[in-house]
């Protein structure tokens, strides 16, 4: 009986380890389902993954190559660690940085005080065709304890995100501002990327307003009167644009110079992450042409009808390539004309001078007619200047003609007279004689 009693504790103790588990505590699988790893855990606790390092959370897309992928751990356990290696698990579209068929590890540098933060970055290849969307991963952190033997053993699952890559682009829609005038400014915004940005806030600087305040100015925009400085666009998405309009004044003294306006633009990247970068706009100051028709009427000019009128320039800059025309409008019927009149200087009137031709028979009272002057100005863009008028024409004097067909008679009985006076008194003499 005593040694049934013996022999039924040996299987029991046989069987105990079978059904406790080990005495040191240690956690088996963590219920995370199948991975490429092992599931025993220690003293790590995982807290964050993203592209980027430890400071610096970065946008990727597909086809980036060697991008940094950081994990951050947290150690939470009551002692040091130290000896942190890293193994990181990434679906289909994501490859070893090393090349096909490599591992994906990652060391840390240093130990991880307990109750502190640690991390790992790994260096991964991203394919061509990996959408922008979150994905699945798993990381393996093998770690040893200070004042132990031994390799312990940490899993974790996660997600991480493809952002998309944001690139932003800006340019004036109109490059050419005129001075002596206020400008209608149009600059475009654009996410020329893959990844939205939101909260898009633009702030134009090294104004006037800031110019007290900064030791030198790096442009010369505080050079120009800008009423508008700080634009809310909002959300702009991949391939798309916004646009911000200002009113800009520039004085005479810049014409001929590149006006150059920094923009600092702030933004909320894919991460959700604030983004501040510096962009300039730059635009071409042109002169000011500002072109007046006046006393346009019509002269006799040897017995030719003139449409005459002079053109002041009242800007700071020369017209090239002067042409001056006339186009009849409505019930008129003048012929057009145009005559070329070369620079149109500035505060000196220039002349023209254009026949008068009917298109039938003339027509004589009021016409209605465009004057038209056709000009460059300093960046050979060709402008056109109309000016609508009226004018009287009257029917051309006739009194030359009919004193020279008066004479025409007269001229024939003075010499009918003087003649028959010359035959009258020669045949007296013969009659004498």
């Amino acid at each position: 009986m005593i040694n049934q009693k013996i022999l039924l504790s040996i299987m029991l103790i046989g069987f105990l380890p079978l059904i406790v588990n080990d005495s040191y505590g240690q956690i088996t699988s963590g219920g995370f389902g199948q991975s490429p790893f092992e599931r025993d855990f220690g003293d790590v606790k995982f807290l964050d993954s993203y592209f980027g390092t430890l400071n610096q959370k970065i946008e990727v897309e597909a086809g980036d190559r060697n991008v940094p992928f950081t994990v951050v751990f947290a150690n939470v356990g009551t002692q040091d660690i130290t000896g942190i290696k890293g193994q990181l698990s990434l679906p289909f579209g994501f490859s070893p940085a090393d090349g096909p068929g490599s591992i994906i590890l990652a060391d840390s540098d240093s130990n991880s005080l307990a109750g502190d933060n640690f991390h790992l970055t790994f260096f991964v290849n991203i394919a061509d065709n990996t959408p922008n969307q979150q994905f699945p991963g798993t990381v393996k952190v093998d770690y040893s304890r200070l004042r132990e033997s031994g390799v312990r053993t940490a899993f974790a699952d996660f997600q991480f995100k493809v952002t998309g890559d944001s690139v932003i682009n800006v340019r004036a829609l109109e490059p050419f501002l005129t001075s002596l005038t206020t400008n209608n400014v149009v600059i475009e915004i654009a996410n020329d990327g893959t990844a939205p940005i939101s909260g898009v806030d633009i702030v134009s600087t090294n104004t006037q307003t800031e110019r007290a305040s900064t030791a030198a100015s790096t442009t010369n925009v505080e050079n120009v009167v800008i009423l508008e400085s700080n634009w809310d666009i909002g959300t702009i998405e991949p391939q798309s644009a916004k646009f911000l309009t200002a009113t800009v004044y520039v004085p005479e003294s810049l014409k001929g110079d590149t006006l150059r306006i920094p923009l600092s633009i702030s933004y909320f990247n894919a991460h959700g992450d604030q983004e501040i970068i510096a962009k300039v706009v730059d635009f071409y100051i042109k002169g000011l042409i500002d072109l007046t028709v006046f006393n346009v009427e019509v002269i006799e000019l040897s017995g030719t009808q003139m449409v005459v009128g002079e053109i002041i320039n009242e800007g700071n800059q020369d017209g090239l390539f002067g042409f001056a025309s006339i186009q009849s409008r409505g019930d008129s019927n003048i012929k057009p004309q145009s005559q070329f009149i070369d620079e149109i200087e500035v505060d000196a009137p220039v002349p023209f001078n254009l026949p008068l031709e009917f298109d039938g028979e003339p027509k004589y009272g009021e016409h209605e007619v465009t004057i038209t002057v056709r000009y460059k100005d300093g960046v050979r863009d060709e402008i056109f200047l109309n000016h609508d008028t009226t004018i009287f024409i009257e029917e051309i004097s006739n009194e030359e003609e009919n004193g020279s067909d008066a004479s025409l008679v007269i001229i024939p009985i003075v010499i009918a007279i003087g003649v028959g006076f010359f035959l009258m008194r020669r045949r007296k003499k013969q009659s004498i004689t």
